[in-house]
Formats: structure tokens, C-alpha cells, sequence
């Protein structure tokens, strides 16, 4: 798939509150749980979160600081509490060509977060 058609069910999914495919998440991101809860820890990420996608469809995955796993739109629902109001729709402006680049290059897209300390 192009990286453009991949921008594209990208930012429907995570700009437009699109639906995302639980079938996904299970093939692509769900035996990858433990390595993710892993890395998120080993590098001390406040938060971490992936995306799969595949013809169109996408799924996400979403670990909280408490290594709570949020799956598809509660994973959205989720990084949209860590990037209030405008931050969220700014930064995924920002990152979606990114993650359609790693997607278009058959990898997942994988993103460890650490929040500034006040």
C-alpha cells in the first residue's frame, strides 16, 4: 500500500475518530504486548503506543503509566487525554507521515513517550 492511501486511514482513524479493527490489533499488535510493556519500562516512557495498518483498516494499541492496555478507539480515546485540545490533532499532524513512512516499509509504529517534568 502507498504511503498517501496509508496517511490517508491514518488520519480518518485518528483525526476523524474512524473505526479501527479489533481482527488487526489481534494479528498484528496483541503478541507484541509483552515486548512493548518491556520496552515502555527498560527506556521509562511515561506512555506508550503502536499502529498497524493494513488496506485500509487500522488498529492501535495504548499502554498508561500504570501498564494499563488500551486496544483500537479506547486507545485513541486515551492519547487524546495526553494531548488535550488542540495538541492532539497538532502533533498527529505532525507524526502521521512518519508513521505512514515506518507502515509503507511493512513496520509497526511503535512510540515510547516521556512527559516533561513540571
Amino acid at each position: 500500500m502507498s504511503k498517501k492511501t496509508i496517511e490517508k486511514s491514518l488520519t480518518k482513524a485518528l483525526l476523524h475518530d474512524g473505526a479501527m479493527e479489533y481482527a488487526l490489533f489481534e494479528y498484528e499488535l496483541e503478541e507484541h504486548i509483552d515486548e512493548f510493556l518491556k520496552s515502555k519500562q527498560e527506556d521509562g516512557d511515561d506512555y506508550f503506543y503502536a499502529l498497524s495498518e493494513r488496506n485500509g483498516k487500522v488498529a492501535m494499541l495504548f499502554i498508561d503509566g500504570g501498564d494499563e492496555v488500551y486496544i483500537n478507539e479506547e486507545a485513541r480515546a486515551r492519547l487524546k487525554t495526553f494531548w488535550k485540545g488542540p495538541i492532539y490533532e497538532l502533533n498527529l499532524r505532525m507524526l502521521i507521515p512518519q508513521m505512514a513512512d515506518e507502515l509503507s516499509k511493512g513496520f509497526l509504529s511503535v512510540n515510547g513517550v516521556k512527559m516533561q517534568k513540571r
